[in-house]
């Protein structure tokens, strides 16, 4: 029965990774990736390579699988021959809130929360509302770590009407990305803030916040109702102290998270908080 697969190959005048879908194919993983494709890098044109991740995905046009069938998330495989192809990590049904925003196509720019169905090292199955299509690019960042990837689309599937099942992979397995805990403890604070930033329509803004949260390297700040899409930077000032942040995060209206923004810090020499932060893997104090 034809297969069609999503294959990562890497140029070889440079790091660049680049993905192709090739449909209606006869031959098996273990075949695949051991033939040579062409494919178009960005920086350098055409080119030829052995395949670094091989995926097999669904066709757009396949029939809506039962309901009692559990889609499945496409895995890489290893491109270094073997009698038997590992698998890059095993998948684990795990539900992780994350945000993924991008541009989709004729839609133009996006952003939706949503949560993870099945993660592994190399990425994620999600369902999303937004419409996209195989190889488009996005990011996606783990709500509770704040953690960013770009990330490419190797699978979609119809779930229902509105919504669609979505296989996102990494450009490179990240092996702890899933992790619960997160690399820089937060310590809740309320501080007032000033934002200086630039609106959707492109209107310069300077309007009163809070932090909630802090962290050694961002912070969650409160009342920041111009920011529509994660991205942009801004400008926050606390007292005469100021640095710039980029946006990595903003809450789902309708929530308790509503007008709140996650910021990562563009400026490290810069502590704007003079607040003692523990350190990543820093054990806090018991409460007295």
């Amino acid at each position: 029965m034809p297969r069609n697969f999503a294959i990562r190959l890497r140029c070889p005048r440079g790091d660049s990774d680049s993905w192709i879908t090739v449909s209606n194919r006869e031959e098996s993983l273990e075949q695949i990736l051991q033939q040579t494709w062409d494919f178009k890098c960005r920086e350098h044109g055409l080119q030829k390579g052995i395949p670094q991740e091989v995926m097999e995905v669904a066709p757009l046009d396949d029939p809506r699988p039962s309901q009692n069938a559990l889609p499945s998330l496409a895995v890489p495989f290893s491109a270094v021959p073997a009698k038997k192809v590992p698998r890059s990590s095993e998948r684990a049904s795990f539900r992780v809130p994350v945000v993924i925003y991008g541009f989709a196509g004729k839609g133009g720019a996006f952003h939706e929360d949503t949560e993870t169905v099945i993660v592994n090292s190399s990425g994620a199955l999600v369902t999303l509302n937004t419409k996209l299509a195989l190889g488009d690019s996005a990011f996606l960042i783990h709500k509770s770590s704040r953690q960013e990837q770009e990330v490419r689309v190797v699978f979609i599937d119809a779930y229902s009407d509105r919504e669609t099942r979505v296989g996102l992979a990494f450009k490179k397995p990240v092996s702890d990305f899933w992790k619960k805990s997160r690399k820089k403890p937060r310590v809740p604070k309320t501080l007032r803030v000033i934002v200086k930033g630039t609106d959707p329509n492109g209107n310069p803004f300077v309007q009163s916040a809070y932090t909630v949260d802090l962290s050694q390297d961002g912070a969650r700040l409160d009342g920041v109702g111009f920011l529509t899409s994660p991205g942009q930077t801004i400008e926050v000032r606390r007292r005469w102290r100021k640095a710039r942040f980029r946006v990595v995060w903003i809450g789902h209206v309708g929530t308790s998270e509503s007008n709140q923004v996650g910021v990562f810090g563009l400026q490290s020499d810069k502590d704007i908080w003079r607040v003692e932060l523990p350190k990543a893997g820093a054990v806090p104090p018991p409460k007295k």
